[in-house]
């Protein structure tokens, strides 16, 4: 029978030759991972279960990144309760400040996440991983305390949508942000409710490893259960002495079915711009043209990559942040931050006027080293604008990628890079 990447994936895991949409499966786990919000109640319930030992402590990922480093009194307290269980079970791969990044710029990087596996993360933009031709999905924590005690998890399996872009001539600093942006204002936020997006034709050839993790990791806004990329030669490049264990490609059959396929072209696609308060708003930027802003924000699991950063490098050198405008960058990664320092760019940031942090995934969430107050706005590269999503409930959040975001920092206001360069 016919099949997807992703039902391949879940078949091989779950030791079946075949599986359908909707079928009912229990597949093991090649990694489970979890954050300093998610992994302490995920604990708890794993201690309830009466297990001494989690199923593989090869296989277990924790990172702190959310409010680290700790940004009060609680978050300190949670950071503690899980290094204290990292050290009781042993979990090889532990992340804490200095040595950790946010986790979906760090585990791909460490070579963690491969081709193949079937990944579940206390964390909705886990399908970041899709992007190297992994079944990855976000679960809740006690679903995760499941798969720490068994190494297992039950999954329905989803129907596939396939998305083709052709041609590979893309608009001038158009990427893998924009792409996405664009899907998910075609389909909306449910438009891939609890099935799998597969990506694939010439355009995401085209791209670089950094912006198919961008597509990938906002599957999740548009209600998809997995996003995934088949790997290629760019994928096992980047793979090249990272991963550490080997690992099992897998691809799509050409008469696999699918629920619905999409096709763009991507000359077609301009540089993109959600609006408030969803990712399905949209628009071309010309529409965001002249909207005043109080900050910009260049980084997280989204665009947080040394090509990120050098995409805001190159418009933010030789340049100077709006004096009205306060410009937070956050590099993914230790590594990143290094490279970035080596590349001059972290220089040519801070000399703009940028203000640089160690990798953390503080304001994206809300959660702290760049909270809005009532009424301001922000430009972000992050991945969700809803209510409050960074601070008061009735200030505003807009979507874009790097270049956008560096090239309004200088402007004030939403604008496309042109109009800096």
């Amino acid at each position: 029978m016919a099949m997807t990447i992703t039902e391949k994936i879940l078949a091989n895991h779950a030791g079946l030759d075949e599986v359908v949409p909707g079928q009912l499966i229990t597949a093991k786990l090649d990694l489970v991972l979890a954050n300093d919000v998610t992994a302490p109640v995920a604990i708890q319930e794993f201690e309830k279960f009466g297990t001494d030992k989690v199923f593989d402590s090869q296989k277990v990922a924790l990172v702190l990144d959310h409010f680290a480093p700790n940004k009060d009194i609680a978050s300190a307290e949670q950071c503690k309760f899980i290094k204290e269980f990292a050290r009781k079970q042993e979990v090889k791969h532990f992340y804490q400040v200095g040595r950790m990044g946010i986790e979906h710029c760090l585990l791909p990087e460490l070579g963690i996440t491969l081709p193949g596996d079937c990944i579940i993360g206390a964390d909705s933009h886990t399908c970041t991983y899709g992007a190297l031709g992994a079944f990855a999905t976000g679960v809740g924590s006690t679903d995760l305390a499941a798969g720490l005690a068994t190494g297992e998890a039950w999954f329905r399996v989803p129907e596939s949508i396939k998305f083709i872009f052709q041609g590979n001539k893309f608009q001038p600093w158009v990427g893998g942000k924009d792409l996405i942006l664009y899907v998910i204002g075609k389909i909306g936020v449910d438009g891939a409710r609890y099935q799998a997006m597969e990506f694939t034709g010439e355009g995401i050839s085209a791209l670089s490893m950094d912006n198919r993790f961008t597509i990938c990791n906002m599957a999740i806004e548009a209600g998809a259960k997995n996003g995934i990329i088949a790997p290629d030669e760019k994928t096992y490049e980047y793979l090249e002495g990272r991963a550490f264990r080997p690992y099992t490609s897998c691809f799509s059959d050409k008469d696999a079915r699918y629920v619905e396929i999409m096709e763009f072209d991507v000359a077609n696609i301009p540089l993109q711009v959600a609006f408030p308060h969803l990712p399905e708003n949209s628009k071309n930027v010309e529409e965001a043209a002249g909207i005043k802003i109080d900050q910009v924000v260049i980084g997280s699991c989204t665009n947080g990559r040394i090509e990120d950063l050098r995409t805001a490098a190159e418009i933010l050198r030789g340049r100077q942040v709006h004096p009205e405008i306060r410009l937070l960058v956050f590099p993914g990664t230790q590594n990143i931050y290094r490279q970035a320092i080596k590349e001059g760019i972290i220089d040519a940031l801070v000399e703009a006027g940028a203000a640089v942090s160690t990798p953390t995934c503080g304001p994206c969430l809300g959660g702290h080293m760049g909270i809005l107050a009532k009424g301001e706005k922000a430009l972000a590269t992050t991945n969700r604008n809803f209510v409050g999503r960074m601070g008061h409930p009735e200030s505003e959040v807009y979507l874009c990628n790097p270049a956008v975001a560096a090239a309004s920092a200088i402007r004030g206001e939403i604008v496309h890079p042109r109009e800096v360069l």
